[in-house]
């Protein structure tokens, strides 16, 4: 036997969708990031008050909709900066690629393909050996 509140339907309010919050500016994503702070608290203030149980359960849809807002906001962000920083030499800490701290502290290909100078006289002086086989 379930409780009462796992029968309502979760879907009182529209779920965004990432997808059509990326294809809006800055300003209309704010706009939105406050319509759904102040739904929200208006919600939390209904809750204490003893509100309908559908609007118990829209408090859920709402906090995960800001959560989207947010993302898109710092995602777009984030890829406005990457851009702004493709050609230069040293690029910001967050902005890098993150990986593992193994991979960021392995050497670089060229660093690997380099060969010392006593490696070289010695690969000059002392080639691999060629034999001729039978087959």
């Amino acid at each position: 036997c379930r409780p009462l509140h796992t029968y309502i339907l979760y879907d009182v309010m529209a779920k965004l969708k990432a997808h059509e919050l990326r294809g809006q500016s800055k300003g209309d994503l704010t706009k939105q990031l406050t319509d759904l702070k102040n739904e929200l608290t208006a919600l939390r203030v209904a809750k204490v008050t003893g509100g309908a149980p559908n609007k118990l359960s829209k408090i859920k849809v709402v906090r995960k909709n800001i959560a989207r807002v947010l993302t898109v906001i710092h995602q777009t962000q984030l890829s406005h900066l990457k851009e702004a920083n493709k050609g230069n030499k040293h690029i910001p800490l967050d902005l890098r690629v993150k990986k593992t701290r193994a991979i960021r502290r392995a050497l670089t290909k060229k660093q690997l393909a380099g060969v010392t100078e006593k490696e070289a006289k010695r690969n000059a002086y002392f080639p691999m050996r060629k034999y001729a086989v039978k087959a």
